[in-house]
This record gives structure tokens, sequence and C-alpha cells, in this order.
């Protein structure tokens, strides 16, 4: 049992907040790999009952989805921290806006790979994803540029 980080007015015992963290935490873990599992099967299933068994494997991925969120949301609702996750928005624009760089700058290169391939539809899913990813590296950054700044010239 480890005691939870953050203070909090929940009228909850302190060693209950703490187990019930970790509990969570557990499950949080699990249900991430099932979503996962679950978005493998829909995009891989194959056979006579492709659209309904693709479909429905979507529908659980989005479900647990939410399930993944609960989890997470609760061990911090009880002072806990959900596992993986980093403690000031500072650092999470800096993680997130490092994984989606290096995310873009492999996509990137999937762009090329693709199209040396002989491949052009998916070089064009790249190059839409690749766009995306800009995007979405720009809106974070435009939260804490002082600080990305900073993180850029070390």
């Amino acid at each position: 049992m480890s005691p939870v980080p953050h203070e909090t007015m929940n009228d909850l015992p302190e060693n209950v907040r703490s187990q019930v963290s970790d509990l969570l935490n557990n499950r949080l873990a699990e249900a991430i790999d099932l979503q996962t599992q679950a978005k493998q099967a829909h995009w891989n299933v194959k056979g006579p009952q492709f659209i309904a068994l693709h479909k429905l494997f979507d529908e659980i991925d989005e479900a647990v989805e939410e399930y993944v969120d609960l989890l997470a949301e609760r061990v911090v609702q009880l002072g806990g921290i959900a596992e993986g996750t980093i403690t000031t928005g500072e650092e999470h624009v800096w993680a997130l806006s490092s994984a989606l760089s290096g995310f873009g700058e492999r996509i990137r290169r999937a762009i090329d790979q693709t199209a040396d391939l002989g491949d052009v539809d998916s070089s064009d899913i790249c190059t839409e994803i690749s766009r995306g990813t800009d995007k979405w590296l720009w809106f974070v950054e435009a939260h804490a540029e002082g600080a990305v700044r900073a993180h850029l010239k070390t």
C-alpha cells in the first residue's frame, strides 16, 4: 500500500483512499490493456461476420476507453496518481510535446517509406496524420511556450 501523495478534503480515511488507489491503478492497467486488445481485434477481424464483429469490437473499445477515464480520475479524486502520469501541467506539456514530436518525425518517415514501396494511399494517410500531429503539437506547445523553448535549449 503506497500513501496517497496529494491532500484532499475527501472524508474517506487516508488508508482507505490509499488501498483503493492501489487497487484501481491495477484495474487501470488491465483496462488499458483490454482497450488495446479490443482495438486490435477491431482492426484485424475477418470472415463472414466481419461487419457485426468490427462494430462490436469498436463499441467495446469506446466503452473501455470510458472505463479507463473513470478509473484514472477516481484514483486522482482519492488523492492518488493515476499510474504513468506526471504531476505538473508544465511536465505534462513537455512530455506530450516530446511524444507528439517523436511520433510526428516517425510518421513523416512513413510517408516516404510507404511511397517508396508504391502504396500512395498509405502514404496519403500518413500525410494526413502528420498534418494532424503537427496541429496537436502546436496546440500543446502554445500552452507553455516559454517552458518548451527552455527545454529545447538544454
